[in-house]
């Protein structure tokens, strides 16, 4: 497997600096952040100000894909847990070490174990899982790998979510799966609150 392109020593595109920032989207960023942001510690944050700072450099873009991410995060049909399950099963897939580490940080917040993090990196066949998440963690890999859940899959995700969840379910990998291709083509620096949860060896 080749090297992450996200442990680039150089960011490919700078994250420019909150002083930097357009007064609209400083002032955007602050009022989502304070919707969406709950975490009491510094960690949780300050982790993924590089990635906002990084879209900062295409403001109108960065606010409109914001936008739609804070609906995934505080509108989502899924409980918390079942949405960091599939975005870590994301960023394994997709090797992002930038995205992994961010929802690591976030499952420890959410009350996922690490051992229940790390097993996401063995897939659905991981002993552990319940049924309706071992179906979860094949979807992910259905979209990713194939493009779309097989019908086998489907029929099994029927048996536990409506067709809202089911789309919020596609929704939320086809945006995480974006937000990786961003992460490592552009190189983004992980913050400091990140480096601990990076995995031991690039994706």
């Amino acid at each position: 497997m080749t090297e992450s392109t996200d442990r680039a020593s150089v960011p490919r595109i700078p994250a420019l600096p909150l002083s930097q920032w357009p007064d609209e989207m400083s002032e955007f960023v602050a009022r989502l952040r304070s919707n969406v942001v709950t975490q009491d510690d510094e960690a949780s944050r300050t982790a993924g100000m590089n990635i906002v700072g990084t879209l900062a450099n295409h403001p109108a873009l960065a606010m409109a894909y914001l936008t739609f991410n804070a609906q995934l995060l505080t509108g989502n049909s899924l409980t918390t847990r079942q949405r960091e399950l599939l975005i870590l099963r994301v960023a394994h897939l997709r090797r992002s070490d930038y995205e992994w580490a961010q929802h690591a940080l976030i499952a420890k917040d959410v009350g996922i174990s690490a051992e229940e993090t790390a097993r996401v990196a063995e897939g659905p066949h991981a002993e552990g899982w319940s049924h309706v998440e071992r179906v979860m963690l094949t979807a992910v890999d259905d979209l990713i790998l194939d493009g779309a859940i097989s019908a086998d899959t489907w029929t099994e995700l029927g048996e536990y979510f409506g067709h809202t969840r089911q789309i919020d379910l596609v929704f939320t990998v086809g945006t995480y799966a974006m937000l990786a291709m961003a992460l490592r083509s552009f190189a983004v620096e992980p913050e400091p609150a990140l480096v601990p949860h990076l995995p031991s060896q690039p994706r």
